[in-house]
């Protein structure tokens, strides 16, 4: 039988990987591990984030990969003020609607704050 791979990590290309490590440690917990190949991983979560350093910006166009983080209806406001704080900023330009919330982070890679729904 032929071994199936499973998710390691997701790993974000960035300019600077222990900025944007801290920036998702704060938002979300766990351990920051800067490694010796010079990519910053958050432990601690179901699945480690691995931030790489690359030459180049991010381009001006969507993401078509991004994480989804859950929070219970009740506290989508507060997860919200709470990535803002962080760094965060709306991303109303790719969807200004009430199912979940587009962000960008410090360095412009989207992702979402979403609630309610079957979870199971």
């Amino acid at each position: 039988m032929e071994p199936v791979p499973v998710i390691d990590a997701v790993a974000f290309d960035c300019e600077d990987p222990d900025g944007l490590g801290q920036f998702w440690q704060a938002l979300l917990g766990g351990d920051l591990r800067p490694d010796h190949d010079g990519v910053t991983e958050l432990h601690g979560g179901r699945i480690r984030l691995d931030f790489a350093q690359v030459p180049e910006g991010k381009q001006s166009r969507k993401n078509r990969l991004h994480l989804d983080l859950y929070v219970p209806p009740e506290a989508k406001d507060e997860a919200i003020a709470k990535a803002l704080r962080l760094g965060a900023t709306r991303a109303d330009d790719i969807y200004d609607g009430n199912l979940w919330q587009v962000m960008r982070d410090p360095e412009g890679n989207e992702f979402c704050i979403v609630w309610g729904g079957d979870r199971s």
